[in-house]
């Protein structure tokens, strides 16, 4: 049997060290670049999707208006 089979020291991975600032709970700057990221995010979702539901009415009026005078014809 193998001598070291119970030392399971560095299983699980291993832990980030934090700065004074992070002890003592001010945020780290890595935080708030996440935060700001995440709000770029949400408005470019949010453009997308307002283009997308402006494309969706453009068409769907569009159609109606196709089927209409196809249907008098």
């Amino acid at each position: 049997m193998a001598k070291g089979r119970n030392n399971l020291l560095g299983v699980g991975g291993q832990r980030k060290k934090l700065s004074r600032a992070e002890q003592q709970g001010a945020g780290s700057a890595r935080v708030a670049d996440r935060k700001v990221a995440e709000d770029k995010k949400q408005e470019l979702v949010r453009k997308m999707r307002e283009r997308a539901e402006a494309q969706t009415s453009a068409t769907a009026s569009a159609d109606p208006a196709e089927q209409g005078g196809s249907a008098q014809s």
